[in-house]
């Protein structure tokens, strides 16, 4: 059933994400540039850049904006992460992703007999993990902005309550919550019109619930979220649907600053997220494998380029899927998975003219994780930069809103492993590191990411998309970085994903010839065809001209990178 929803779910997605015209120059600025998966939120980010708002204020100006213009994905019903650059050279990473409900068990989606009772872990109160959005948004704004709540949330309690005009694009998103719309009262009130049917191009949509909810949070800050009014609501709405949220889940939520991981690839030091993201751990150690080989000489999508990549993917999502989970419950073998020692005694392992089957790695579950996640990334004149990935895991979350508060809420129960406890034959627990525990946040695939070239920021980026999140970044810093496209060029380019299993390489369309295709079959390799997928939302600097390109990856239609 998962297998079966997964796969609905990235079909939607990749309708959602259709490519547009092609354009292949980036958008080029001198003051500050902000890319976004919508047009309006981009805006509003420049916007309080040419106030005199820093990339902090601005991200956070732009994240609330999403939770309005893209309620399917970005909004505050949800968490995610930040990694953020200082001006002067500090970076820090924002963990504000959810944490399961105090009274979670680690068989609670299971029935009497032990099998997964199916949607419970996605659809419903029970689904539903402790936000984390609003606080996150609350601590950058009030440590590291320089403007008010008040001034930062405006724009968008004036997107919600006046409302905007839905495009194309807006509408493809909509579309996809129609039937879940109308099963809801409450939800049907706003995403539907005034005669049930879903909204067309042209037509306004206007939030009024969410607006009160966003002045309530302008007026009063968190505490309105996790202490007061709206925390009742949700567990109001939780208890009286089968949900185990509770006030003190709300009230004992807590944002942590991290120290970002880093490693380095050639000349360049990447910093991204540590656990709870998998994201920098498996990113990194995909490129300490490829560090080894002259992809560049091999040509790009060649055979061997397509090899070796695979084979970094095929070795990095087993160590993903076998080692990590929150640090707060388990210990992590970060610095050893992304060490150069580990890299290179895979390396000894991977052959030049055969795939390694998966199974010969390590027979173990693998990842499933929500693929309807936002990112975006800014830039001010500073040089300050956010990059920031945040979500509600599958498409509006839950597909529950909690009274009026006007927002939908996560599912990221899902993203923990819903059945523990059973060994493989290797004696490996399935997705033990990852188990249900109360208050404790499931492993991400989310990946914001910044690049330095001798200490100077030479790019920021990321990507939503569940584990193709990872090898959606990867792709993009390696056309850049070792193809040598420019940054529109590398977001847009067709990819290939593999995550150990199942041990097939998914392929866009175009992104592998027919001849490759079947040199690599004849290598021992599997081929899944799909729709589209991931949307790489990326900035990089020209530390020598002083300018900044930004490109909106052309599978996101509403999106746009808006420099001055």
């Amino acid at each position: 059933m998962k297998k079966i929803l997964f796969l609905l779910s990235l079909f939607l997605f990749s309708r959602l994400y259709a490519f547009q015209e092609p354009n292949s120059l980036p958008v080029v600025a001198k003051q500050g540039m902000v890319v976004s998966e919508q047009h309006l939120a981009s805006q509003i980010g420049i916007d309080i850049l040419k106030k005199g708002g820093n990339a902090f204020d601005a991200a956070v100006a732009v994240g609330y904006a999403l939770s309005v213009v893209t309620p399917c994905c970005g909004n505050i019903g949800g968490g995610g992460f930040m990694t953020l650059h200082f001006a002067n050279g500090k970076n820090i990473f924002v963990n504000f992703r959810e944490k399961a409900p105090l009274a979670a068990k680690p068989d609670m989606f299971l029935n009497k007999n032990g099998k997964i009772i199916p949607s419970l872990s996605t659809v419903g109160y029970l689904a539903v993990a402790t936000p984390g959005t609003v606080m996150g948004f609350e601590t950058v704004l009030k440590k590291y902005g320089t403007m008010t709540r008040e001034q930062v949330m405006a724009p968008a309690i004036t997107l919600a309550e006046k409302g905007y005009i839905l495009t194309a694009g807006d509408i493809k998103l909509l579309s996809f919550g129609d039937e879940d719309f109308a099963k809801y009262p409450n939800v049907a009130a706003i995403f539907l019109n005034k005669k049930h049917k879903p909204f067309k191009e042209g037509d306004r949509l206007i939030q009024k619930n969410l607006a009160e909810t966003l002045k309530l949070i302008s007026k009063n800050g968190p505490d309105v979220f996790y202490k007061g009014k709206i925390a009742q609501e949700i567990v109001s709405a939780s208890k009286t649907n089968g949900g185990i949220l509770s006030l003190n889940d709300f009230s004992e939520y807590k944002v942590q600053e991290l120290t970002p991981l880093s490693c380095t690839f050639r000349k360049y030091t990447i910093i991204s997220a540590p656990p709870p993201s998998s994201g920098g751990t498996t990113l990194c150690e995909m490129l300490n494998i490829l560090e080894n080989y002259p992809l560049k000489s091999y040509g790009f999508h060649s055979s061997k380029s397509i090899h070796y990549i695979t084979e970094a993917m095929r070795y990095a999502f087993f160590d993903r899927n076998s080692h990590l989970g929150d640090p707060d419950f388990v210990r992590n073998p970060v610095s050893q998975l992304i060490s150069k020692d580990h890299a290179a005694h895979i390396v000894q392992d991977i052959l030049d003219i055969r795939a390694t089957p998966s199974n010969e790695i390590g027979d173990k579950i693998g990842s499933h994780e929500g693929i309807n996640t936002t990112h975006y990334s800014i830039v001010d004149k500073k040089g300050n930069a956010a990059s920031v990935t945040f979500t509600l895991n599958s498409f509006f979350g839950a597909k529950v809103i909690a009274g009026d508060t006007g927002f939908f809420l996560n599912n990221e129960m899902d993203d923990f492993t819903a059945k523990p406890g059973e060994k493989n034959k290797f004696g490996l627990i399935h997705g033990e590191k990852n188990r249900i525990q109360p208050g404790k946040r499931p492993l991400s695939s989310m990946t914001p990411t910044l690049i330095f070239q001798k200490k100077k920021l030479v790019m920021v980026l990321g990507s939503p998309g569940g584990p193709r999140i990872i090898t959606s970044t990867l792709q993009a810093i390696l056309n850049n970085l070792v193809y040598g496209m420019n940054i529109k060029e590398s977001v847009d380019a067709p990819r290939f994903h593999h995550q150990w299993l199942p041990d097939t390489i998914y392929v866009e369309p175009d992104a592998v010839s027919a001849l490759v295709k079947e040199e690599l079959i004849s290598m021992g390799y599997h081929f899944t065809p799909q729709p589209t997928w991931s949307v790489v939302e990326a900035i990089v600097i020209d530390p020598d001209k002083k300018t900044y390109q930004g490109a909106n990856d052309r599978r996101r239609m509403a999106g746009k990178a808006i420099g001055y």
